[in-house]
């Protein structure tokens, strides 16, 4: 009988695997998601999908949807009581004032267009997302043209159930 040898993995899976620890956390249940900011092979911060400090969470009182109407004339709905992982994670870099400039995002799919835009502004030089974002064209081009390297461990496309 033959073993097989362990095989470590790779700084993005080992960084992919702790965000999607970090999920774990998060208090609304249509997207637990995780994010990990990390440069030289250190994690430097984290963050997951919660409410602002002091507010109820989805988890507890239920979501507060809004529609959106979109170019094409299609409505979609948006949970809007929590704060994105990848904006909790740049907002706890800024509270603990560590330069994330230079380093790779990892979260579970395309940033939504706000998360991109923050991510551009912080300087970030890379993100890695599990799976696609069906909603996430927009940020894709945004980083596109601005040189931000974005990589997909998995081609899958997320989509909310109630959209």
């Amino acid at each position: 009988m033959s073993e097989e040898k362990y095989k470590r993995p790779s700084w993005d899976e080992y960084f992919m695997e702790v965000a999607n620890a970090i999920s774990k956390r998060a208090t609304c249940d249509r997207g637990r998601s995780g994010c990990v900011i990390a440069k030289d092979r250190q994690i430097l911060v984290t963050g997951y999908v919660g409410s602002p400090k002091g507010l109820p969470h989805c988890d507890d009182v239920g979501h507060q949807m809004k529609k959106m109407m979109h170019e094409d004339g299609s409505v979609t709905q948006h949970c809007v009581r929590t704060v994105h992982a990848e904006q909790n994670a740049i907002c706890q870099a800024a509270r603990k004032g560590i330069s994330i400039e230079g380093a790779t995002l990892y979260c579970r799919m395309t940033p939504c267009r706000t998360c991109a835009m923050l991510i551009i502004n912080c300087g970030i030089s890379r993100v890695v997302c599990e799976k696609k974002y069906h909603a996430g064209e927009e940020s894709e081009k945004m980083f596109a043209s601005v040189g931000i390297k974005l990589e997909y461990v998995e081609e899958e496309v997320l989509k909310y159930s109630d959209q």
